[in-house]
């Protein structure tokens, strides 16, 4: 299989591209600067549909020849998408029942985006003849270097609550039970009389008089994925079939916030891991640690393997109540965090900044103010920037410290009827996550789903691991925990973690249930705490957000317990001593960032975690290494200069380098010596 990022020198560095926004002659102009700015790959045709096909079976390909041809000519490669993103307006209108239906029951009428149900089989199979004819027509075309299926999938349709959904739900789960016994015992219908008889009685979870049953929720939730999945394995079997050589991949939308499908599970069936990213303001207080968080999650998803980021802003977005504009240097800086944790290729929504339609204010490499900007002329600072990369292509990232995450778990956790909705399923994972980068010291966060064989054997090769508010937890990962644990890895737990399996069931005998005897601790009663109520601890310290009633086996050594409230008395911070020479931690309490980041780094300093490299101040450091040598990522996010000890030559500033000092703003990636 051809490599999606062979051809250019430099690292993959492009955009998506949408020339039947424009009149055809705009068209050399785009190339002539795209040439300008190295640019070596863009991603065509992704809401095409309309115009690829403008009637039923009745393709128009000639003036999308051009478009592949002008593209080649002038050395650009090209990810071809499916154009299945959006259905046509003669789809929707002859099949009306392709429009998916929400939860209330609405059906949605045509006029955005991604307006199609992922069960329908009219969708399908209208789709599918779509893909076949692009694949017929341009796989042997020398610009096409990457098949890009449909588009961040699941953005707006992944929960369709229609008749045909209903009726693949009910499918999907005769594969998943033997019977509709196991169905009951799995949902646990005893309670408030759901009892079924038939899986013919059962519905999708679409709006209802309270509470829905979570069990039920859940298994929707996966179903949802899983059918979305489908089509995706579809339009691949089809690619696959005509052009066996080609890599195919699909744009995912990983972060902390957006979670409509298990990537997890997804990653596994790409030849490349493709990230769509955005920074949201307002939402945190370091949208740029998010930014982290997020590459590091989407190199967990690719097994830690290189990955592609398909999408994110040259600046400001369109879709936020105020969208922030990028300051000078911020976009090189932004990219240059996604490179550092594993990207090999950077590109951008999109190419030129549209005049009309939906995302007319969305940034872009060429703005409305065209070529003679300060926008594009940062572009092509960052496309020489990128040039200089080409060196640490294939090299990756390896840490000693891991944070364990789930998608099904964050599904599990939208559920409203759980101790406090304020636990979220990512939060404390990304204070964890920060912290650990504040401290210099590198941090993989790894899903369960993306390990479904050798989850036990990857947690093992860690020195530290953290699993954070893992409330959902199946027998599977847990025995991988404790492998990890008894294998020699310092593990530290924290609250609401381990407290039902994957039925949502709740593990009985005392929290956390999937990780009490590990810990050697027993939990009694969960004592949330309401907003601005913080417990104080025996230490000095203060716990936020959650206490317990808990007790220590006589193995296990407080170390800090709550000094008032219910649950005075109880231990707050345990440490377990195991036979590998290893730490069991359980941390019980939500502490403030200065204690967080000393706990921390004293289980670090016990599992001989150092830092990446010896650095003061607000500066992000990142090591990536392969058999050809090291590179170090040198990020200053913050507003204050920073230093790191690195010899070597900075492909940024080009220049050697014997120790960096970096101001507010700057970056370096060093070639270490």
């Amino acid at each position: 299989m051809q490599r999606w990022s062979e051809g250019p020198s430099g690292l993959v560095f492009g955009s998506d591209y949408n020339p039947e926004q424009w009149p055809a002659e705009v068209r050399a102009d785009d190339v002539r600067l795209m040439r300008e700015a190295g640019v070596n790959l863009v991603s065509v045709g992704i809401f095409s549909w309309g115009l690829l096909e403008p009637e039923p079976d009745r393709f128009d390909f000639d003036w999308f020849d051009d478009v592949l041809d002008d593209l080649h000519a002038g050395g650009i490669g090209v990810s071809l998408a499916t154009a299945t993103a959006s259905p046509p307006a003669w789809l929707t209108q002859q099949h009306p029942e392709v429009l998916p239906v929400d939860a209330d029951g609405r059906r949605v009428t045509f006029g955005s985006r991604q307006s199609w149900c992922p069960s329908s089989p009219v969708y399908r199979e209208r789709s599918l003849k779509l893909v076949r004819a692009l694949a017929e027509r341009y796989g042997e075309h020398p610009a096409l270097r990457l098949w890009h299926v449909s588009n961040e999938l699941g953005c707006h349709n992944a929960r369709c609550y229609c008749a045909v959904s209903a009726t693949a739900f009910r499918g999907w789960l005769a594969t998943r039970y033997a019977d509709v016994a196991a169905l009951n015992a799995a949902w646990a219908t005893a309670f408030w009389s759901q009892h079924y008889t038939s899986l013919e009685q059962v519905q999708v979870p679409a709006h209802t008089s309270s509470f829905h049953n979570p069990a039920q929720a859940l298994d929707f939730a996966r179903f949802c994925s899983d059918e979305l999945l489908g089509q995706h394995l579809a339009e691949k079997e089809v690619l696959r079939a005509i052009t066996p050589d080609v890599p195919v991949t699909t744009n995912f939308m990983v972060g902390s916030q957006l979670n409509p499908l298990d990537y997890g599970r997804w990653a596994r069936e790409q030849d490349v891991v493709s990230n769509d990213h955005y920074l949201i303001h307002g939402a945190y207080d370091d949208p740029r640690g998010e930014l982290a968080y997020a590459a590091d999650l989407t190199r967990g998803a690719a097994s830690g393997n290189p990955w592609l980021l398909m999408e994110h802003s040259t600046s400001a977005v369109n879709w936020q109540p105020v969208n922030v504009a990028k300051a000078a240097g911020e976009m090189l800086q932004d990219s240059l965090s996604h490179v550092a944790r594993g990207a090999d290729g950077i590109c951008f929504f999109q190419w030129r900044q549209s005049a009309g339609g939906a995302e007319q204010w969305h940034s872009a490499l060429v703005p409305h103010a065209g070529e003679d900007s300060e926008r594009f002329r940062e572009v092509v600072e960052l496309g020489a920037v990128l040039g200089r990369l080409g060196e640490l292509r294939d090299s990756t990232v390896t840490n000693d410290v891991a944070i364990l995450v789930d998608w099904q778990n964050a599904w599990a956790m939208e559920s409203p009827t759980l101790p406090s909705q304020r636990v979220g399923h990512a939060d404390l994972a990304l204070r964890v996550h920060g912290l650990l980068r504040a401290a210099h010291t590198g941090a993989d966060v790894v899903p369960v789903t993306a390990h479904p064989d050798d989850l036990a054997a990857v947690l093992s090769g860690y020195r530290v691991l953290v699993v954070p508010t893992l409330y959902l937890c199946d027998d599977t990962t847990a025995a991988a925990v404790t492998a990890a644990a008894e294998s020699g890895t310092h593990v530290l737990v924290t609250y609401f973690s381990g407290i039902v399996d994957a039925s949502v069931r709740v593990r009985l005998g005392g929290y956390p249930g999937a990780f009490r005897d590990l810990l050697g601790v027993r939990v009694e009663e969960f004592h949330p705490l309401s907003d601005g109520v913080a417990g104080e601890l025996d230490d000095g310290t203060v716990g936020d957000v959650w206490a317990e009633i808990a007790s220590a086996h006589d193995d296990t050594e407080v170390l800090v317990r709550y000094a008032d409230g219910a649950a005075a008395g109880c231990p707050a911070l345990t440490r377990r001593d195991l036979p590998s020479g290893a730490h069991a931690w359980y941390l019980g309490t939500s502490l403030d960032d200065e204690a967080l980041a000393g706990l921390l780094r004293t289980v670090c300093t016990a599992a001989g975690v150092t830092p990446v490299a010896e650095a003061s101040g607000p500066v992000d450091v990142v090591r990536r290494s392969s058999a050809d040598g090291s590179w170090l990522f040198a990020l200053n996010h913050g507003e204050e200069d920073a230093t790191v000890v690195v010899r070597g030559f900075d492909l940024v500033g080009e220049v050697e380098v014997d120790g960096l000092e970096l101001e507010p703003g700057q970056s370096a990636v060093v070639r270490e010596v």
